[in-house]
């Protein structure tokens, strides 16, 4: 069998084309033109079933494709909890970043992924305080892109619950707090202010 068929299985979503596939040639890490694996291409078909079997035949969590995904760091920015909680028992490097220079806790933050969030701050030697391209961290862009609304709210406080540093200012020196201030988000302030945030 050829690499490819590995691929065209996980496409299929044909869980046990994939298994069958898998005892003849293991071929996890083959790549498509787009620089994916067979397990970037069923994180991104969000196929649990398939990703499983992939990342417990010993797929690499860590491979990125030609934008940079990897599928833990997909899987974060995505709020696939199951798929993060995998990764991080198989081997999830801290150390990749996506396209933005961000970790899998930047976007799950913004995007108010409050499982992932929790999940992610609470694993040691996870850099929840990470800076990304734009000079932001998790805590600055849980305030930047949101409305203010409640699952944002609740974000901030998790990740503050986790112990993200809430002085960490971006580029121009603004803080989460003087972000959340100049949008007016009434809740945050208050949250931000209850741990000391300048």
């Amino acid at each position: 069998m050829i690499n490819k068929t590995l691929l065209e299985a996980v496409e299929a979503r044909d869980i046990s084309s994939v298994i069958t596939v898998l005892k003849e040639n293991p071929s996890l890490e083959t790549k498509n033109n787009d620089g994916e694996t067979p397990l970037m291409r069923a994180v991104y078909n969000q196929d649990n079933a398939i990703a499983t079997v992939l990342i417990n035949a010993g797929a690499n969590v860590n491979a990125q494709d030609k934008m940079l995904n990897s599928p833990f760091l997909y899987a974060g920015a995505e709020g696939n909890l199951e798929i993060v909680k995998l990764a991080l028992n198989h081997g999830a490097n801290f150390g990749v970043y996506n396209r933005y220079g961000g970790s899998a806790l930047i976007p799950a933050a913004e995007k108010g992924h409050l499982d992932v969030v929790k999940l992610l701050v609470n694993t040691p030697n996870y850099p929840k305080d990470h800076i990304n391209n734009l000079g932001w961290t998790a805590l600055l862009e849980a305030v930047i892109l949101s409305d203010g609304g409640k699952v944002h709210v609740n974000i901030v406080k998790a990740l503050i619950a986790g112990g993200c540093n809430v002085n960490i200012a971006d580029k121009n020196g603004v803080t989460s707090l003087a972000h959340a201030k100049k949008r007016g988000y009434t809740e945050m302030i208050q949250v931000l202010e209850e741990a000391k945030g300048k």
